[in-house]
């Protein structure tokens, strides 16, 4: 990570400047030969990662393309992922239950019709002890940046409903919304960190011409990333249960 921050190009600065904050939560859970499930993990961004610490890692994604994709990730690499076509609706079917020590569901949640159902389904896959890496949009953030995008009626209907008018979003959550959401699925929540609290907000160019400056954002980013206040400001909400 701080290579990438230090030598990468400009789009893998600012990638990584956005991430580190969920990986210093992550990692500490991801134990070698322990097996992981990645729902919703597309190409690998996350899984192959993961699997170079020394995890057993499944990814479930609904999509052949991406699994796809993961496939060539994970070879050039040379690390092991297995990709499985599915998708929470059908988690149980395709993992089995207690088949999980680490579960990550990654941008996911927002998306699903039912979000108590969904993690009544990943509580299953997990075994006792087992630990929930939850990643899901912030709704504060989403009625900014729509606002500061000149979409009003869009930041007013999202304000109102936690989505937009016409549904295409999904869910959104506040941290006291997805905290509770989490307990009355029978998880004790860990930590919430607020995820690109300030990155979104700050303009490339400033990252790819300023010297030191990806790096120095990600410090802030750090320091603010457990302060309550800062929270609504956060772009995504990273939740650790157990």
């Amino acid at each position: 990570m701080t290579d990438s921050l230090r030598t990468g190009r400009p789009s893998e600065r600012r990638a990584a400047a956005r991430d580190a904050v969920v990986w210093d939560g992550l990692l500490p859970a991801v134990v070698p030969d322990s097996d992981v499930v990645d729902v919703g993990g597309g190409t690998g961004g996350f899984a192959v990662r993961v699997a170079e610490l020394g995890a057993r890692v499944t990814v479930v994604d609904p999509s052949p393309d991406a699994l796809a994709a993961l496939g060539r990730r994970a070879r050039e690499l040379e690390v092991a992922v297995s990709g499985l076509q599915g998708d929470l609706s059908t988690l149980l079917d395709v993992v089995g239950p207690d088949s999980a020590d680490l579960v990550l569901c990654h941008g996911v949640l927002e998306v699903v019709d039912d979000p108590a159902a969904a993690l009544a389904a990943l509580r299953s896959v997990l075994r006792p002890g087992g630990v929930l890496s939850l990643l899901v949009a912030q709704r504060h953030a989403a009625v900014v940046a729509r606002a500061m995008a000149g979409h009003f009626p869009q930041a007013l209907a999202m304000l109102e409903s936690g989505s937009d008018r016409d549904g295409r979003t999904g869910h959104r959550f506040t941290a006291p919304e997805l905290t509770e959401l989490v307990a009355d699925a029978g998880f004790g929540v860990r930590s919430v960190h607020g995820i690109r609290v300030f990155a979104d907000l700050v303009p490339g160019s400033l990252l790819d011409l300023e010297p030191g400056a990806t790096a120095a954002l990600l410090e802030l980013e750090r320091a603010v990333a457990e302060r309550a206040e800062y929270l609504p400001l956060a772009t995504q909400l990273h939740v650790l249960a157990r």
